[in-house]
């Protein structure tokens, strides 16, 4: 032990450890001069005093030599939290406001109604205080004797222990959400609770705690707490509902009153034992609850709905949360910012075209039986600026949250625009003949299907490519798609429909035959995109939801600022391929649907050869727009029996 080769960078404990062998050596030797007079009987435990007197003084002076390089390392990852000077004990929830300032939404926790700690009755907050933090008024952040025996036990691979004080909750809370929980976690956790209480007073501390602790059925802090379970206000808890509420903390889901009455109110006896130890119950009360004490039996739902959500506000807090660094550098630094910080989101929905949209999706699947419902999004021609937004049948927490506009499906023929644009890009000219005959068979290089054969779909003599687009024949579009190349139409796709939502980096177009019967999936999103450029002669805009973002004083954060404009497609490229997609809506497979007020429009329909995804893709002067109808899990067929209006996109010969 004394005499192993360290590396060179620790010299320094290197000759600590010297020092260290030569003291173990006279007392080593000193320990031998003993065992002369122990005698043989005592020789045994001499010994073994020796070897731990040894060990323990050379762990010591390792431990001592490594310390201070040890707390430079730790430090160098305990910076103050940016947030921790501005932290204050009320939380603000941030608002949403539609494209004319009117509030659409917020933002804040979960069924979390702030409160002043002044609010709460003291027997309610001593409650809470005897089981989760006993210490709390004389520690400063950190129970010394539980943390130290959580380290150990936790450093040794135990039983993890928590030994959290409320400060330290606070702090896992608000500023280390998303660490891994490794052997640093528990010392930066005690870290930041110490730096925590020298600038915030307790007050302001317990109070955070108390707004936003979980205390089941989606329901955080006190006022919610209050509201859920006893229907009242926090004003008015006694004694013994906080004690009930105080028992759910450790475990709000194992303890909850409906789902596990038995677990509750077992749980709630221990509380009430536990208030007797420290004086806050008498023996008298307690025998006089008795075994068997009643707990909350109906839960108040209408104190458990949720704030105002929906798909587009969901996906506007994904984007601040996950999309971008606007509102802080970490995760929970935006998470903090959104959710309590009462930030202003100023947003690009047009809350008229909305409910349009809503009610269109509403009047034409009325609680569809078959499961089919639809997805859209509209995007404004010459900025991007997303407009409308439907999702699916309504967002609805923990039922309806998949977001279907932006969920990718097999296009069907609506794809076709991508290929005819690319087509005239390539000098292709909207009266050049194509052969359109069923069947027909192509070369399908890198896929595992060649060759690619075409067998379903109208058959079309040979005829030009405008009338070709009208009546959407799959032959000719397939061989129109070889003759300009797969791996150009797809870097059309690309070009045309480039946003946060799609790139080369975040989704792959395979470049095979199938793709020009839409065998490939996007999404109304990624649809809608594509189809802005071609109404917006060829330059296309990145679609968006933002306009700006201001924090609680009203200082600006976040002003969006359109990037470079970018000429996709040649003007005249893209002002002939939209001529010629109005004739889809004037004669070809979309003719039943024209705009009452005779508005220009153009677009492209599609649909599977199962039947279980339509589409409409298509744009006024003014609006991009792509409509999905299907079954979400992709099992039900579209008929003019199950939607009626399925007739408006197969069209008479029943083309896609």
């Amino acid at each position: 032990m004394c005499h192993d080769t360290l590396p060179g960078n620790l010299s320094k404990l290197r000759l600590v450890r010297f020092g260290t062998c030569r003291i173990i050596g006279k007392v080593s030797k000193l320990l031998r001069e003993l065992l002369d007079k122990f005698g043989a009987r005592r020789q045994t435990f001499a010994r073994i005093f020796v070897v731990c007197i040894a060990g323990g003084l050379f762990i010591a002076a390792t431990v001592t030599a490594m310390a201070p390089r040890m707390w430079g390392v730790l430090n160098a990852h305990t910076q103050v939290p940016p947030s921790l000077s501005s932290f204050s004990g009320l939380a603000q929830r941030s608002t949403v406001f539609d494209a004319s300032g009117k509030q659409i939404g917020s933002y804040q926790l979960e069924n979390s109604q702030m409160m002043s700690i002044d609010n709460v009755p003291a027997d309610v907050v001593a409650a809470i205080l005897a089981l989760e933090d006993s210490e709390f008024e004389n520690h400063k952040g950190v129970n010394l004797r539980a943390f130290t025996r959580a380290v150990l036990s936790n450093s040794r691979g135990g039983s993890k222990q928590g030994a959290s004080t409320i400060t330290m909750q606070v702090v896992k809370n608000e500023f280390l959400a998303g660490l891994e929980r490794d052997g640093r976690y528990k010392v930066l956790q005690a870290r930041y609770a110490t730096m925590l209480e020298k600038e915030v007073p307790k007050k302001l501390i317990l109070e955070r705690y108390l707004n936003t602790i979980y205390l089941g059925n989606n329901t955080y802090g006190l006022q919610a707490a209050a509201e859920v379970y006893f229907g009242k206000d926090v004003r008015e808890l006694t004694l013994l509902d906080g004690a009930f509420l105080a028992g759910l903390i450790q475990a709000p889901s194992n303890y909850d009153p409906i789902q596990h009455p038995d677990s509750s109110r077992g749980r709630y006896l221990q509380v009430l034992d536990r208030l007797v130890d420290t004086g806050l119950l008498t023996k008298d009360q307690r025998n006089e609850i008795g075994d068997k004490p009643a707990i909350p039996e109906v839960i108040n739902k209408k104190a458990q709905r949720d704030v105002s959500r929906t798909y587009f506000t969901e996906e506007v807090k994904d984007y601040l949360l996950n999309g971008t660094d606007i509102l802080g550098t970490t995760y929970q630094q935006r998470y903090n910012t959104l959710f309590r910080g009462g930030v202003k989101v100023f947003t690009t929905l047009d809350s008229a075209a909305q409910l349009a949209a809503e009610n269109a999706v509403r009047d034409q699947l009325p609680a569809n039986k078959a499961g089919i419902t639809a997805a859209m999004v509209s995007l404004d021609v010459k900025t991007g600026a997303v407009r409308a937004m439907v999702g699916g049948p309504g967002f609805v927490a923990g039922q309806n949250e998949v977001n279907l506009a932006l969920r990718r499906r097999q296009t069907g023929s609506s794809v076709k625009f991508f290929i005819l644009a690319a087509a005239l890009q390539a000098g292709v000219q909207p009266d050049d003949l194509i052969d359109g005959t069923l069947p027909c068979t192509l070369s399908n290089p890198g896929n595992l299907d060649e060759p690619f054969e075409i067998t379903k779909g109208v058959s079309q003599p040979t005829a030009s490519l405008r009338v070709m687009t009208w009546l959407s024949i799959n032959c000719a579009y397939a061989k129109l798609s070889q003759i300009v190349g797969l791996e150009r139409v797809v870097e059309t796709m690309y070009r045309m429909s480039s946003s946060q939502w799609l790139s080369k980096e975040t989704f792959t177009i395979q470049p095979y035959a199938s793709l020009a019967t839409g065998a490939n999936e996007l999404s109304p999103m990624d649809m809608a995109a594509g189809i802005q450029t071609l109404a917006n002669s060829g330059v296309h805009r990145e679609p968006y939801m933002i306009e700006r973002i201001e924090d609680a004083r009203g200082t600006v954060l976040y002003q969006y600022q359109s990037a470079s404009v970018e000429q996709t497609l040649p003007a005249e490229v893209a002002n002939t391929a939209a001529d010629v997609m109005r004739g889809v809506i004037e004669r070809g497979t979309a003719r039943r649907t024209p705009l009452e007020d005779n508005r220009p429009a153009a677009g492209k329909t599609g649909t599977q050869d199962n039947n279980t995804n339509a589409w409409f893709v298509g744009f006024t002067p003014q609006y991009a727009t792509a409509v999905w109808v299907g079954d979400p899990k992709g099992y039900t067929k579209m008929t003019k029996r199950n939607v009626p209006e399925f007739a408006s996109v197969i069209g008479d010969r029943g083309g896609v």
